[in-house]
């Protein structure tokens, strides 16, 4: 790994800052890397949105070295929209192109005194006034700068009117509408004064063993073509199993509350390729192309929606088109929100409007009912703009319930709203989100692939069934490890790769004898490490939980009738991590196997 430049933004100050080697041996980079370098700074006292909170952009050994799917970087914090631990993974070639610049990392503090935006080019780096960027959308910003700056091939990470107005779910967009989405870090970088970080580089991204390294990736990325997974996400995109999660009641259809709605099977990659499709996308050096490019009735080209924004913007609010999801999908990139959690939030207005908890008087005459694309739309801009109802949409889906004092209607965990994956029809997702160290995250493990069949016995994981209880603790343990091991690389769920052939790759890349064992430790360690720096912000055992609706059998659907045993899945689960029960909190035999017993 190279150095990582240090800027604080209210001196100018701008350093080079090394990496300790024992830090890359314990964690590698990416995410893990990133919570061993902001452990000290990460307190409950913090305000995410203060001068003092950091933000941390960052790559992974991996990243931009052409290998299988790696070209992605991290964003690194404290949420405003949780209070906790924030780690949010991009694609794209921003990463890679900051390697290139000699630099694997971004360390931002304090706050400028006018809106700025950074500009690196090689070894120079530039603070430079943005005041004529403000209000601009993320697509905005990316072409004004590339035009201020004449360099071409310049990649650009800026945020959206949400960021400026630190929105708790604001996010970070790059290239083709990649995003560093979940947690609101967008917010934190608005808050800095920081409208986007641009970056053009001349130079190699550097492996300890080219020789070595080059053959094993070759090798891979052939693999990975051929698998077929890639094949399905390169026809269909991330939507590819849509109509099959549809079929086993995994697919929330409004907000959570049916298993079934006319018209579903519309949202799928199947329909989207049948329908709007026009073309395909990939991040940097990638072989899958998951990316979708549509064309809707305007003629334009615009990026297509993943399986998250077709179902958040489809059956979550009662819809059924591709082409609305889309459009409210783009909507939500230009102003820089995260779509789960903007959707999820609408989703939460809609059911209690249903409810009858709320109705005109308070959403400011909007009637929200099912299906209603256009009530959906205006919900978005009312959030971003923080008018009349948009200023409780603003606040997210907990807090939103909080304030109507129906706390338990909002589908969150911690402050961040569920991914559309209901663990009612895939089980091993309650643990995944109940959980994450990020709030009810399926990035942190996507287990409802492992839950229809995708294990790997070379991780020592079994396959159960999708219903099974407890029995699959110890599995999803070693899910999230390894997961982990992804986000510290940093290299791309969606890439089939073997774990042996991960750990191969490590070794050239980074000059290691590692064993997988060994991998799957440094995965161990950080997941442990960030569940340590949670419990320094607050975490508590009572934070473990599902919300109460999803502990309640769905009345239809493939998953009809089936109740989530949770609490002995959860009392398995911190078995297998030798979590105290009571506390939640590693034990002490756990933190110094992991060297972590000073943490």
């Amino acid at each position: 790994m190279q150095p990582i430049l240090k800027i604080d933004l209210s001196t100018r100050q701008i350093d080079s800052v090394t990496i300790p080697a024992e830090y890359l041996r314990d964690y590698l980079g990416g995410a893990s890397l990133g919570a061993r370098l902001l452990y000290d700074s990460l307190t409950r006292e913090l305000d995410p949105l203060s001068p003092a909170a950091p933000l941390l952009i960052l790559n992974g050994p991996l990243s931009g070295t052409a290998g299988p799917t790696v070209g992605r970087f991290v964003v690194c914090g404290k949420s405003p929209a949780t209070g906790l631990w924030a780690e949010s993974n991009c694609g794209g070639f921003f990463g890679p192109e900051l390697r290139m610049a000699g630099w694997d990392g971004i360390w931002l503090t304090g706050k400028a005194s006018s809106q700025v935006y950074i500009w690196i080019q090689d070894g120079k780096v530039e603070v430079r006034p943005a005041q004529a960027l403000w209000g601009q959308d993320t697509y905005q910003v990316q072409e004004s700068i590339k035009l201020e700056t004449g360099v071409h091939g310049a990649r650009i990470l800026g945020i959206g009117v949400a960021g400026e107005r630190a929105l708790p779910y604001a996010l970070l967009l790059c290239d083709h509408g990649r995003v560093a989405g979940r947690t609101g870090l967008g917010a934190v970088l608005g808050s800095k004064n920081v409208k986007a970080v641009a970056v053009k580089g001349s130079g190699k991204v550097p492996v300890f063993d080219l020789a070595a390294y080059a053959p094993l990736r070759s090798s891979a990325n052939h693999a990975l073509k051929a698998d077929a997974m890639t094949s399905v996400l390169n026809s269909l995109g991330s939507a590819g199993a849509a109509d099959y999660f549809n079929y086993l009641g995994e697919q929330p259809k409004k907000y959570f509350s049916a298993g079934e709605l006319e018209g579903a099977d519309n949202i799928s990659g199947a329909s989207v390729a049948e329908t709007i499709l026009v073309g395909k996308a990939a991040c940097h050096g990638c072989v899958i192309a998951c990316g979708r490019v549509v064309r809707l009735e305007d003629g334009q080209k615009r990026k297509g929606p993943e399986y998250e924004t077709l179902v958040g913007f489809g059956p979550n609010l009662g819809l059924t088109s591709p082409a609305i999801a889309t459009r409210l999908g783009e909507i939500c990139d230009r102003y820089g929100v995260d779509v789960i959690s903007m959707s999820g939030t609408i989703g939460l207005a809609f059911r209690l409007f249903e409810l009858g908890l709320i109705g005109p008087a308070e959403t400011g005459g909007l009637e929200l009912r099912w299906g209603e694309a256009g009530a959906a739309e205006k919900c978005i801009h009312l959030a971003v703009n923080r008018e009349g109802f948009g200023q409780l949409l603003a606040l997210g889906s907990r807090g939103l319930a909080e304030h109507f004092g129906v706390p338990d209607e909002a589908i969150q965990v911690n402050g961040l709203e569920l991914a559309y994956h209901d663990p009612r029809g895939a089980s091993g997702m309650a643990l995944v989100y109940a959980t994450s160290p990020r709030g009810a995250c399926h990035n942190q493990s996507d287990y409802f692939l492992a839950d229809i069949g995708q294990v790997d016995a070379s991780l020592g994981m079994e396959f159960f069934d999708r219903h099974a209880g407890a029995e699959k603790a110890a599995n999803v343990v070693k899910h999230q490890n390894f997961r982990t091991v992804n986000n510290a690389l940093v290299l791309c769920m969606f890439a089939n790769v073997p774990p042996e052939t991960m750990t191969e790759l490590v070794n050239a890349a980074c000059g290691l004898t590692w064993t997988l064992d060994d991998l799957l430790r440094c995965g161990e360690r950080a997941w442990t490490l960030k569940r340590q720096i949670n419990l320094r912000l607050g975490l508590t055992r009572s934070n473990d939980r599902l919300p109460n609706p999803l502990l309640r059998p769905s009345p239809d659907g493939g998953s009809a009738g089936y109740e989530v045993p949770f609490e002995e899945m959860l009392a398995a689960y911190y078995q297998a991590r030798d979590w105290d029960p009571l506390s939640g909190a590693p034990r002490p035999g756990k933190l110094r196997q992991l060297g972590l017993e000073n943490m």
